[in-house]
């Protein structure tokens, strides 16, 4: 975990606004003292969820991708630390861990890559080492019987998410293989090629690996599904699609029974659940959409999600807060601390 940083209740509170007469999730959520013996450590905690950002956009260009998506983690932090903490969410239950940090990997790539080919390449090998340390925390929470929240950074971290949860329900003894399913809310299916690991082919590569059993993604866009996706799809009773004109254009479901025939299709096992931002429509990320679904439809996915489905994490990712080319937003990151908060709130086990 070279490229972790823990955080102490002092970086919890630097960027929590306190005020009299209130208090904010940043004063109540935990923290580790000490990250020695993590996995014990996290099984001593009285929180339900582990929280820690991937602030990266190295598999995003590995994607021939816009850069950005290394920006949302620290808004959605300071949104989501400044939350009030209430009976409806107190925030006890989440414990804070931290985020990685790669700026190293993207250096040494910027500065001696020369051609784009050689970036791209490079891109793709400095992505293989991001998995490994994020399939390691990953297993590592997991195996402690907690919940990760993961906020990216971009989509390849669906793959080390998997990896990383089958593996640690497995070292629990609460899966016979390890191998679980997946549910994710998208504009695509990020089942490209293994053509060298990039933030639109970690489903692919889970389920190539088998580590991903079933997988159903909701809202995926008919123009942006290549024709080789399509048959894998038609073609494998273990994945499952319902397109965003299947929905909205051609009435054949509505939204939420959409969302409820993936969690359906899911409920065999333990299930990640994926939201990628650019399904909104207009929220800033890599692929922005004048098309799409609203904030609203983001929030149903994952409180209805969190209700149905056993979850083995969540995983928010490829939101921007500022694009390499200079669009920004200032609600990324409010968006996304709604979408934790309403995760955490819909669950069974949840305090409200």
């Amino acid at each position: 975990m070279q490229h972790f940083k823990f955080y102490s209740k002092q970086d919890a509170l630097y960027l929590t606004r306190i005020r009299r007469f209130e208090t904010k999730l940043g004063e109540r959520v935990q923290v580790l003292n000490g990250h020695d013996q993590l996995e014990e450590k996290l099984r001593d905690s009285p929180a339900t969820y582990v929280l820690f950002g991937i602030p990266e956009d190295i598999g995003v260009k590995a994607n021939y991708g816009k850069g950005g998506a290394d920006s949302a983690w620290l808004p959605f932090l300071t949104a989501f630390l400044n939350t009030q903490s209430n009976d409806f969410f107190t925030g006890e239950e989440v414990l804070l861990l931290g985020h990685f940090d790669f700026g190293d990997l993207q250096f040494v790539i910027e500065n001696h890559a020369h051609s784009e080919e050689e970036k791209i390449e490079a891109y793709r090998h400095a992505v293989v080492q991001i998995d490994e340390e994020v399939e390691n925390l990953t297993k590592t929470i997991t195996a402690a019987g907690m919940i990760p929240i993961a906020i990216g950074g971009g989509h390849n971290n669906a793959y080390p998410l998997i990896k990383g949860a089958a593996k640690g329900l497995f070292k629990l003894g609460l899966i016979p293989l390890a191998q679980i399913n997946a549910i994710n809310l998208d504009a695509h299916t990020d089942f490209r090629p293994s053509e060298g690991r990039h933030s639109g082919n970690g489903f692919r590569y889970a389920e190539e690996d088998g580590y991903l059993q079933k997988y159903c993604v909701v809202g995926v866009h008919e123009n942006y599904i290549q024709q080789n996706v399509w048959l894998d799809f038609v073609n494998n009773p273990f994945l499952d699609m319902i397109t965003y004109e299947d929905i909205f254009l051609f009435d054949k479901r509505n939204f939420i029974q959409a969302v409820a025939h993936a969690t359906g299709f899911t409920e065999d096992s333990y299930c990640g659940i994926e939201l990628d931002l650019d399904v909104i429509e207009e929220s800033l990320s890599s692929a922005t959409t004048p098309s799409g679904l609203t904030p609203l439809h983001a929030r149903q996915y994952i409180s209805f999600a969190a209700t149905d489905t056993k979850a083995a994490y969540l995983h928010i990712c490829e939101g921007a807060s500022q694009l390499s080319d200079g669009r920004k937003s200032e609600t990324t990151g409010k968006l996304i601390s709604y979408l934790v908060s309403d995760f955490i709130k819909s669950r069974p086990d949840s305090s409200s």
